[in-house]
């Protein structure tokens, strides 16, 4: 029996979003506006990296092919003509939001068709009656921020005034969202994990996708630290997801980073954690080596989004792919006779975009597997296309959104 493994590049969109326009992200491309900047030498920073994105194993899958079904544009990173070495396409994203949840849940089979709330652009921005209702239930001395902000940089600037008064920093972002950072040691980590508990109880009305808990440490700004016990308090997919099918088909689902998480916990059977990108390869390295006939180990690699994207760093956001890129060599050399590896993404992050948010792209659909063909899969009307794919692969029914693109993977080799 087949094993399946899904690895979600958080955020690496490659562009050409048919209806970018109604987010106000038409002609945003991640991938190829960060190759165009290292490319004019604008990706450089000394100790990190310099000159052209350069992602070998990738490309050869197909990756720059795939940039190019999706904007018809040639995303610089080698000739897009010559042979790949695995299958590329490129994936539109149907559901109503740019957010993680929504396009994690439709990489799982499951578009979302309702409308996120989000909060405003204002100071305060939380509904009095919330902060007050959280403030009560929690026996708060009160809470600082509340307001839109960056997670780095509103731990910089409350971070000592939250250590010193008790208050817990909130705030939220463009995404649909409210965020709590918190020290592990001064406020107490399950102190915070019990407050977004409250907190997700207190927004389920507002329909809000996720509370989130940010645990730091350090004394001042200049050694505040996030830590890797990040939680998310999300609200559950609406209908059962690929998750949940595998699952209940006696399956294991192996969820590397935040998606157990993302998921509410629903489906996954088995949660593995690290802190930034290598540490979380290192799990699904091992969630490889561990996954049995039949298993899917279903990865997010964060930081291209939560250090890079977001913060519009380009140069940290490529040296972040490339480090990827090295690696990707020890997860193809796991891969045995009926494995099927998929690397795509949940939408764009374009670090030379305006504003901090999400952008609204297509992404990459990249991959291979022992006696898989290789070649193009074209250009797939929505990501809930990769949800089929594997349950086709692994041998369950077919849900009832997307097509699998299974038969081109086999018909050809």
């Amino acid at each position: 029996m087949a094993r399946a493994f899904l690895f979600v590049l958080d955020s690496f969109g490659i562009g050409g979003a048919p209806d970018a326009a109604r987010f106000g992200d038409e002609g945003s491309d991640t991938l190829g506006h960060i190759a165009s900047a290292c490319a004019r030498g604008d990706g450089d920073r000394d100790g990190l990296r310099h000159g052209r994105l350069d992602l070998p194993n990738m490309q050869a899958l197909g990756l720059g092919r795939a940039a190019v079904l999706a904007t018809g544009a040639d995303a610089g990173l080698g000739d897009p003509s010559g042979a790949s070495q695995g299958f590329f396409g490129s994936a539109k994203e149907v559901s109503n939001g740019k957010d993680t949840p929504s396009g994690h849940w439709e990489i799982a089979g499951v578009p979302v068709s309702f409308n996120w709330h989000y909060f405003p652009e204002t100071v305060p921005t939380f509904p009095t009656a919330l902060t007050e209702a959280m403030i009560r239930e929690a026996s708060l001395p009160g809470i600082l921020g509340d307001c839109h902000a960056s997670g780095t940089e509103i731990i910089d600037r409350l971070g000592e005034e939250h250590i010193r008064t008790g208050k817990p920093i909130c705030y939220t972002s463009a995404d649909s969202v409210f965020q709590i950072a918190a020290h592990e040691t001064h406020f107490g980590l399950e102190r915070l994990y019990d407050l977004c508990g409250i907190v997700r109880r207190l927004v389920d009305p507002l329909n809000i996708g996720r509370v989130i808990a940010r645990p730091f440490l350090g004394e001042t700004k200049e050694t505040f630290e996030r830590t890797a016990n990040r939680r998310d308090y999300a609200v559950p997919p609406p209908e059962p997801t690929l998750l949940d099918r595998l699952t209940n088909a006696g399956r294991k689902v192996i969820g590397i980073g935040k998606i157990g998480d993302i998921f509410a916990h629903r489906g996954v059977g088995e949660v593995r954690k690290g802190a930034g990108n290598m540490a979380l390869f290192d799990a699904a390295l091992g969630a490889m080596d561990d996954a049995k006939a039949g298993d899917l180990v279903f990865a997010n690699f964060v930081d291209f989004d939560s250090l890079y994207g977001h913060r519009r760093d380009i140069p940290g956001y490529a040296a972040a792919l490339e480090a990827f890129d090295r690696r990707l060599p020890e997860a193809l050399k796991r891969l045995k006779e009926g494995d099927l590896l998929i690397l795509t993404a949940d939408h764009g992050c374009d670090p030379s975009w305006k504003g901090t948010d999400h952008t609204r792209e297509q992404v990459p659909v990249i991959g291979t597997g022992p006696g898989l063909a290789s070649g193009s899969i074209g250009a797939r009307p929505t990501y809930a296309d990769i949800t089929e794919t594997v349950a086709e692969h692994l041998g369950i029914p077919s849900g009832p959104h997307g097509k699998s693109f299974h038969a081109a993977l086999t018909a050809r080799a």
